[in-house]
């Protein structure tokens, strides 16, 4: 049995296969165009109103409704694949019998609208023109989104908050204008506004995994671990090979103290994602946490093996490393190489973080000389 969802063809003959195997066990179905992809960003609602009879949209490409050109860190939430497949997922679940058949039809969406070729422009001030003169002929739901995130790409805050206000009020079951509305609260460095949000978008489209990670990275933000490492499961549970996931639950189990299951999130980070270095320094302070510097001092030098970097808060910790192992010439050695030529106030500041944290691994080995050396070193640096 075909199931309702997205269906994705290659070809006009596989998508011709795909329709004479559902219209045998749908005998009055109905087949019909879906909605030009180069508009569903900007749409609401994104499909038309479907028939009670089971049903198939057929739709050339997702590609056309992926186009965005925008800039400074700036991408409307609905040109993006994931949202988007979330959103007709939705669709067709609610419906119960419904379909999107994708490609394989060559379907001409002839001319693209006003906001199509806006997204389309290579210059910020151009887009926000037609996007502002386009709206003056229609102030709906989807177009005032994709204003509002044209005016955050020129840094226009305040025009954007009216305008996700408006959206908002008109459409409130939307996911995507409360989702913009949260990235526009960090913008103005309002966290609770951010976190209510990205909370509000992740209940209303729960698949959509951004929603859940933005929402815990908020939420750790205003020092709430356990909501936080609620959201970052919910993200992982979506996409349980995500490294970043997997990273964001690691980080969060470690500050809840549960070093063990923070451990274990870690590995598989790095089984993942084997060169990526933080994934490396990430499980080493987690076995320094326990105690376990010789396991610790090998996972910070796979991390700086692999940074090209070579980031100095995590040499200065791989240092710390070798003095707990009883390699105090060789901390010397990272200690130096890690801090020359760093400029002064921070050096400074690494150099009392390293102190204070040499000092912590001390009262563990109190019969121990080795650490004297360096104490010694840092003591002198500071002094200068």
């Amino acid at each position: 049995m075909i199931r309702p969802g997205v269906a994705i063809v290659e070809s006009p003959e596989l998508a011709e296969r795909w329709l004479e195997a559902w219209a045998a066990e749908h005998a009055t179905g109905i087949v019909t165009a879906a909605p030009p992809a180069a508009d569903w960003p900007f749409r609401y609602p994104l499909a038309p109103e479907l028939p009670q009879a089971p049903v198939v949209l057929r739709v050339d490409a997702f590609d056309a409704a992926i186009v965005n050109l925008q800039t400074a860190g700036t991408l409307l939430v609905t040109t993006q694949r994931a949202y988007l497949e979330q959103e007709w997922t939705a669709v067709l679940e609610a419906h119960g019998r419904a379909w999107l058949l994708v490609g394989g039809i060559g379907q001409d969406d002839g001319a693209l609208s006003v906001f199509a070729q806006a997204f389309r422009a290579t210059d910020p001030s151009t887009r926000l023109a037609m996007c502002v003169d386009a709206l003056q002929r229609g102030r709906t739901p989807g177009p005032l989104v994709a204003t509002a995130s044209v005016c955050m790409e020129v840094n226009d805050l305040d025009a954007a908050g009216r305008d996700l206000e408006e959206a908002i009020a008109l459409a409130p079951s939307w996911a995507a204008a409360h989702y913009e509305r949260g990235k526009l609260c960090l913008r103005r460095d309002d966290l609770t506004g951010a976190a209510t949000a990205f909370q509000v978008a992740a209940n209303l489209l729960p698949g959509f995994g951004p929603s859940w990670s933005n929402l815990g990275a908020t939420l750790g933000e205003l020092d709430r671990p356990a909501a936080a490492l609620a959201a970052f499961e919910r993200t992982l549970a979506l996409d349980p090979m995500s490294a970043q996931a997997l990273n964001n639950v690691g980080v969060v189990r470690r500050e809840l103290g549960q070093l063990a299951a923070a451990e274990a999130a870690f590995r598989q980070v790095i089984q993942l994602t084997p060169d990526l270095a933080f994934g490396h320094y990430n499980l080493g302070h987690t076995l320094f946490l326990q105690g376990r510097f010789h396991a610790a001092l090998s996972a910070y030098a796979e991390g700086q093996a692999r940074d090209p970097g070579k980031n100095a808060v995590q040499a200065s910790r791989l240092a710390v490393c070798q003095v707990a192992t009883g390699d105090a010439d060789g901390a010397l050695r990272e200690l130096r190489r890690a801090t020359d030529g760093l400029p002064r106030e921070y050096r400074r500041q690494l150099l009392a973080d390293t102190t204070a944290i040499l000092w912590a691994v001390v009262t563990q080995q109190p019969e121990s000389t080795r650490w004297q050396s360096v104490q010694a070193w840092l003591e002198a640096e500071l002094r200068g």
